[in-house]
């Protein structure tokens, strides 16, 4: 029992993005437009998550830049031959969000402000469905703020670093495989709250009037929950072994290593071509450290894998007031063989975006993107419970923003 019990609660940090692993990259509706693309770009404010290096190069005195995306995700699982059982997920709606405000102190000297949601998400599965001793549902959210500071050194160079304070949160549903004289279930909830810290930082060159190179570095935030809440609905029979306790866990936000490219071929086209590197080779397992005696600590196999993603973007004015843009990125799953949960239910995944700028002045401008993500069938499960079966995943993410410069 208490093995099971182990498997059962394993999965408190887990969750279902929408960039593989549990990162989520929808920090801008520009450069989600053109396939997430943006370290090698000079595209104001928003560089300040993308590469702080840019954003020295700023035009105008001031920058702010603020705006969301709503997620509609489904996930589906289909238990392997000959069973012909399937189970669907029913989402909430997800709702990431940035915030940045630049500001040029000197030609020279730019500072900035962003508030951004680069990890978490929502994920629900039905109470009564085959996985949910793994689990029933999760919410999960890192805000992070990040303070920036970017110098242009030359004409040509411009670096900038910020330093990023995280706050996550976690609140999580999973049955538990006890059952009272009625024949109902036990459950637990795991909901805990911490703050961690990281830096961002960043290089950009303009190596002619037509050609952008950027590289921009986001540094692993390891955040650790200490003291959070674990409150069980078990039988009386057995309420003394599982009694609401706190626990101690810790999950890996891992580093980004990005090289960007930004090529103006015509007064009118912008292309953008992006290489992303993701350390989640950082995530080697999930551990819990348990208040209770009586309720024991866990040890669970993670051991992601790192990963390349690939994004080709590129940006058309139609005309002065109004750009159009498109994008396509492929983005491989860290999750290795036989460690597929359906918390992270990770499958290889093709992006592929539009997205709009409409000027409606000189200083305001209405951004817009929408996004498709397709998650290939993956065949596989989680060996340490023998949880095998069929994923697929989709999702469709229409963003907007304003932007406002003086």
């Amino acid at each position: 029992m208490k093995k099971v019990f182990i498997w059962a609660i394993a999965a408190m940090c887990g969750l279902n993005s929408y960039a593989e692993g549990y990162q989520v990259n929808l920090q801008g509706n520009r450069q989600t437009g053109m396939g997430h693309t943006g370290a090698g770009l000079l595209m104001g404010a928003s560089s300040i998550h993308f590469n702080p290096g840019a954003l020295s190069f700023l035009q105008d005195k001031y920058e702010f830049s603020f705006g969301g995306s709503a997620i509609f995700s489904k996930n589906t699982f289909q238990k392997q031959a000959p069973s012909v059982y399937e189970a669907k997920s029913d989402n909430p709606v997800g709702t990431p969000f940035y915030f940045y405000g630049a500001t040029k102190v000197t030609d020279q000297l730019a500072i900035g402000l962003s508030v951004t949601t680069p990890f978490g998400n929502s994920l629900s599965w039905e109470k009564d469905w085959d996985g949910r001793y793994l689990i029933q549902d999760i919410s999960l959210r890192a805000i992070f703020i990040q303070p920036t500071i970017s110098y242009q050194i030359t004409e040509k160079l411009g670096v900038g670093v910020g330093f990023v304070a995280g706050n996550g949160n976690v609140d999580l549903n999973k049955a538990l495989p006890i059952y009272g004289q009625d024949g109902a279930e036990g459950n637990v909830n795991l909901a805990g709250n911490t703050w961690a810290f990281g830096y961002n930082a960043g290089i950009t060159y303009k190596a002619s009037d037509a050609l952008t190179l950027g590289l921009n570095y986001r540094s692993k935030i390891l955040m650790k929950v200490d003291g959070g809440d674990a409150t069980f609905n078990v039988p009386t029979a057995v309420s003394g072994l599982y009694p609401n306790t706190k626990f101690d866990a810790e999950l890996p936000m891992p580093a980004n290593l990005t090289f960007g490219v930004g090529y103006q071929a015509t007064e009118k086209l912008l292309l953008a071509f992006d290489l992303q590197h993701v350390e989640w080779s950082a995530y080697k397992s999930l551990d819990f450290d348990f208040e209770a005696e009586t309720v024991p600590d866990s040890h669970n196999q993670r051991d992601f894998e790192n990963t390349l993603i690939y994004r080709l973007g590129a940006e058309y004015a139609l005309q002065e007031s109004f750009q159009l843009r498109a994008g396509i990125y492929y983005d491989s799953t860290p999750i290795p063989d036989d460690l597929l949960t359906p918390e992270t239910p990770g499958t290889n995944k093709i992006g592929i975006s539009a997205g709009f700028t409409w000027k409606a002045s000189d200083k305001l401008a209405v951004d817009g993107s929408l996004l498709y993500i397709h998650g290939q069938k993956r065949e596989d499960g989680y060996a340490p419970s023998d949880f095998y079966g069929t994923y697929y995943t989709n999702a469709v993410i229409p963003g907007i923003g304003i932007t406002y410069s003086f």
